[in-house]
């Protein structure tokens, strides 16, 4: 009997997540934007191209406490997101049905969505904690992220706590610029 695995073909969508605070529940998730990285199905990673599939929202907040250094990180402003932002349930909502329309990929074979980012645990927080709070599930179940730091520490074979962007190989950074996925709903700004 030989030793073959069985391989389950997956898409990497990398997301990004700005929040007004430390954690989900009492601080809000303010924007979030995702992209298909690449695909992988066991005859090795397909990068995306650029302007693959991109999907960003804007965020109502879902309570009155923010940390002002946190917000500033977005560079959105609290008055905007509370006039205009989309509801969370409609924005996550809609975050679902496009992975699930992702999920199709070349040739038209279906993937496992994996999240990817980095450092994961932070958005993995905000955004599963909305996908469940707000849609009561996660096209990603409640274990499909892959930290891309951690990722690196184990390949490299270095320390995962003197691990940064500034730490790392230069051929490894993203050599695309980090913009706004060409998606925004009706009535939102875009890139």
């Amino acid at each position: 009997m030989g030793n073959k695995r069985r391989v389950t073909p997956t898409v990497y969508v990398s997301v990004d997540v700005e929040a007004d605070g430390p954690i989900p529940g009492p601080y809000s998730m303010v924007s979030f934007g995702a992209v298909v990285a690449g695909w992988d199905d066991g005859e090795g990673f397909r990068r995306a191209e650029v302007g693959a599939a991109g999907f960003y929202r804007e965020l109502r907040p879902i309570s009155g406490e923010y940390v002002p250094e946190a917000l500033a990180v977005s560079g959105l402003e609290r008055a905007e997101l509370e006039a205009g932002g989309a509801e969370p349930g409609v924005a996550l909502q809609e975050f679902g049905q496009w992975v699930e329309r992702v999920r199709t990929g070349p040739e038209g074979r279906r993937y496992r969505p994996v999240m990817v980012a980095y450092p994961a645990v932070y958005d993995w927080q905000f955004l599963y904690w909305y996908l469940m709070r707000f849609t009561g599930s996660s096209p990603f179940g409640h274990s499909g992220c892959l930290d891309l730091k951690t990722l690196y520490a184990a390949r490299a074979g270095v320390p995962f706590a003197g691990i940064g962007k500034r730490s790392m190989p230069a051929e490894l950074l993203p050599d695309l610029p980090h913009t706004l996925p060409p998606c925004p709903p009706p009535g939102r700004r875009g890139p």
